[in-house]
């Protein structure tokens, strides 16, 4: 996964600004960093793996440590790629079943206009700040005047406005969304630091047939099928 790095940067400001610094060993230089920068060269890999094998740099503990580990890794990887293509796919009754058992993402979806605050903040400030949303909710109030509360308060916060299809929302939350009315403002418990303050503008029907959402749910319930022979792997272990 690549990462910013300042590292380069930080290098050529000390060194416009005329000062010295002591050299960096690589025990200083974050991973990610290194990371980062290989993934965005890797072209360069081989010519770099070439001179440190000419300073006979993969003999030394650390590079032969995590060669191992490396190797590790890709087997570890393989193995578990190889457990999830075993798996068999979906068929047409199974993919049938599921389009039936779940009106809500198909024969009754909606594209849903939203506004949505999101809150985050430690356990402490959240079970002071849930009662007051929630009754700001509760009076319908708009989320404009909700993120200035929170604003003149300091608490952080991030306010967005999108549309947002129902196979985008959680399962779990999409029936409490399905039964508001437009208008309405709804405080929902994200778990964890995170609260969400949610103002439904709009809702429009968007349906998909069962054949136009097949191909959609085989590819739902065959990643999930992956996941579950992955999970039950690991729980072996």
């Amino acid at each position: 996964m690549s990462r910013i790095t300042a590292m380069l940067s930080l290098c050529f400001a000390l060194s416009a600004c005329g000062q010295s610094a002591a050299p960096v060993s690589a025990d200083g230089i974050l991973l990610q960093e290194l990371d980062a920068l290989l993934a965005r060269s890797p072209q360069a890999v081989p010519a770099l793996a070439a001179r440190a094998r000419e300073r006979h740099l993969d003999r030394t503990p650390s590079a032969v440590r995590a060669v191992e580990s490396a190797k590790d890794e890709v087997l570890a990887r393989a193995y578990l790629e190889l457990v999830a293509q075993r798996q068999p796919r979906p068929n047409a009754d199974e993919v049938r079943k599921y389009y039936g058992e779940h009106p809500e993402l198909f024969a009754q979806r909606r594209v849903f206009s939203l506004e949505q605050i999101e809150v985050t903040c430690d356990a402490a400030r959240q079970a002071e700040l849930t009662g007051v949303l929630r009754d700001h909710a509760a009076h319908g109030a708009s989320t404009d005047a909700i993120a200035e509360w929170l604003r003149a308060r300091d608490v952080q916060h991030v306010a967005t406005r999108g549309v947002r299809a129902a196979e985008r929302v959680p399962l779990e939350l999409l029936p409490r969304l399905q039964a508001m009315n437009p208008g309405e403002v709804q405080l929902i418990e994200g778990g964890g630091e995170t609260l969400f303050v949610v103002r439904l503008l709009a809702a429009k029907a968007a349906p998909l047939d069962e054949a136009a959402a097949a191909p959609l749910i085989e590819q739902f319930l065959l990643k999930r099928r992956w996941r579950e022979a992955i999970d039950m792997e690991l729980s072996h272990l």
